[in-house]
Parts: C-alpha cells; structure tokens; sequence
C-alpha cells in the first residue's frame, strides 16, 4: 500500500476541524498550522504545528512537511505560498485565486473583468473620502482585508453616518434591494472535473452581521436556479484554480442576480450538506486534494442550519443550556466547535434541522433558538 498522502491545513478552527472528520475516511496523515494551543482544529489532525499562519516562515516550512496544501481561512501568508508553488507543493486553492480574493478590492475589479455581475462600487483610503460619494448613498463601507464573519464592514446610510466608515483601503458598495440571499458552492479537481451544490438561501443576523440560518435548497424559480449555479461556475473557472469555493450572492427585487463576494473555502453557507447532501463540502474538499472523482451535490433531504452563537452579555467558559432537550428532537444534529470560551456573537457551533416540509424546518429552528443558549 501506497504511503498517506499527507495534507496540510493552514488554520484551526472549526471548519478545518469538520474537513478533519472527513479526512478520517482518507489514506491521509493530517498536520494543521494555527497559533494558540488547543484550536478546534488540533485535537483531530496528526501533527498539529503552533505558529502563526501570518508569517512567512511559520508557513513556508509547514509547506515543506506536506504534499498538499490548503487553507480554512484566506488570511494567511501569500509570500510563502507562492515560493512554495513556485518549488513545487500543490496548493488548493492556489495563491493566485486567494491573492485576488482576500483583498475586497481586488477581488470586486476581478467580477468587473471577467463580466460578473457585481454591485456598483468605489475605493477608498480614508472615511472621509465617503463625502464624495454622498450621492452614491446608501453603500456598504467593506475593509478591503481583514474583514470575516461580519467585522469589517459598516453601512453607511447618509452623510449623517460617515463617522462609522473605516480609515483603511475600503470598498464602497452600493447597497442592493436584496430579495434573498444565496449562495452556492462549488468545486473543482486537477483535472477539471467540476461540481455545484443546489444554492442555498440565508438569513442574516442584523446584529451581528452574520448567518443567522440557512435554508437548502433555496426558494427560486428554475431559471434563478440554473443562474446563480452558472454565476458560481464562471467565477471558479474564471479563478482558474482547483478548490472549493463558495460564491454569495443577492437575488435584487427586480430578479436579478448580482455576486457579492467569493470564500475560497468550505463555508458557514455549507455546513448543513454534512446530513443535507449525499457528499458534504468537507468530503468534497477532500476529493479535490486528493483529485478524485468529485462527490454527488445532491440534497438527500431539505434542510436548515442554524448557527449557534454566544449569548449576548456572557464571556468566559463555554457552558450550553438545553443540550440535552435539542438532542432529543427527531431529525436534529448538533455540531460543536470544539472551542472553550464564548463571547457575544462568536461562532460556538451549529445545528442542522432535516425535514421535508419547510414550515417544521422553520418551526423546529425557533424551538431550538428557544431551547440552546450558549452561556458562560
């Protein structure tokens, strides 16, 4: 028997530690970079390696223990990428198509390029730059890098509110009359072979900025289907990299489909294919660096995932109230992180809710908000 290929993971937290639980069914040894000492990630790789995935040597000699390499979050460094490929180390995706990503900007000029259609936009260095588009009004101020899980992006809805912009290399987004938010994921392998998951509908959290829930498969028509699936391929192919991908996008209230921004990675837009489809976004991710033939996107049963989040007014030492009552409930799955401490609105796992009928989706979801709280 062949040796394991050996994978590296650049980052710890939750979904490297779900694209772990995958990689168990794998010929594989496992190493996971990630600065702090028990990232959810480390209890489930082989090696885990603690150093910053920020520096460039840190990352540059993990890269010299594996034979492929890939991220869970696209803040990582792009020096010691690139010299790696340039000597040889497969990377997914590949520095190329996280360089254009990572950067907002970049990224918004790469759909302007390559014809996908994206919201109007305007760059900015200082928040004060915003007085020159005040009739470009209302808009979403984005930090160009840094920016996840709704930090790093304010709405600016008048002159009034320009205090709330950012003094750093911004976006300025025309706000969208959104309908639905979607999102789909694709994939693709070494050797072209690719594969789109049905697009999902989400919810947001207005106070936090990030999911709130999400259903799939979305409520669209068949041609707003087949649409949103194509927009997502062409900005793969047009990244011109083998990878998983997750491609958000607004549904306007006119019907048209605009792309708002690209995850070069498994995503929280995801997690419910785990019970949800017959391969998951982490098998998927699997099969792409292992370049195998790539898994079936289709959706066993409808289903909703449900972010769980720190309480509001509670830090410190994770505890979960109503666990037990949830876990009983016919058709539920709860995930957790895996992390020790919570704080407001950080991400301390999720639920996935399995159904047929869309109102017990719904109904089933308010009863587990109601029932877990993540306290401290």
């Amino acid at each position: 028997m062949s040796n394991p290929l050996r994978i590296g993971i650049l980052g710890g937290g939750q979904l490297g530690r779900m694209l772990l639980q995958s990689a168990a069914n794998y010929h594989v040894t496992t190493y996971v970079l990630e600065a702090g000492k028990n990232p959810p990630a480390s209890a489930l790789c082989h090696y885990f390696i603690e150093g910053d995935i920020k520096d460039y040597d840190a990352v540059y000699r993990f890269g010299k223990l594996v034979d492929v390499l890939t991220i869970e979050i696209e803040h990582v460094n792009l020096e010691a990428l690139f010299k790696l490929e340039e000597e040889g180390l497969k990377i997914f995706p590949r520095p190329q198509a996280l360089k254009t990503i990572k950067d907002k900007g970049l990224q918004k000029q790469f759909y302007q390029n390559n014809h996908i259609p994206t919201s109007e936009f305007h760059f900015t260095q200082h928040k004060y730059e915003i007085n020159n588009y005040i009739d470009f009004l209302p808009a979403a101020h984005k930090l160009r890098s840094g920016g996840y899980d709704g930090k790093g992006v304010e709405i600016i809805r008048n002159a009034d509110e320009m205090a709330k912009g950012f003094d750093a290399p911004s976006v300025l987004e025309k706000l969208v009359d959104i309908d639905k938010e979607i999102s789909v994921i694709v994939a693709k392998n070494e050797n072209g072979e690719t594969a789109v998951y049905p697009p999902v509908e989400m919810v947001f959290n207005p106070k936090y900025n990030l999911v709130d829930y999400l259903i799939s498969p979305a409520q669209l028509t068949d041609e707003q289907s087949a649409q949103a699936k194509k927009l997502a391929l062409d900005v793969m192919n047009a990244l011109d990299s083998p990878g998983i991908f997750a491609v958000e996008m607004f549904l306007d209230r006119e019907g048209n489909i605009l792309v708002n921004e690209t995850a070069p990675r498994a995503h929280n837009s995801g997690h419910q294919s785990i019970e949800g489809n017959f391969s998951s976004q982490y098998d998927m991710q699997m099969r792409v660096l292992m370049n195998l033939p790539l898994g079936n996107t289709s959706i066993i049963y409808p289903s909703l995932m449900l972010n769980l989040i720190g309480e509001h007014g509670y830090s410190g030492a994770v505890k979960y109230e109503g666990l037990e009552e949830v876990m009983k409930m016919k058709g539920v799955y709860v995930h957790l992180y895996g992390k020790h401490e919570t704080k407001p609105g950080r991400k301390m796992g999720h639920v996935t809710i399995v159904s047929q009928s869309r109102d017990e989706l719904l109904q089933k979801a308010e009863m587990v908000k109601q029932k877990l709280k993540v306290v401290a």
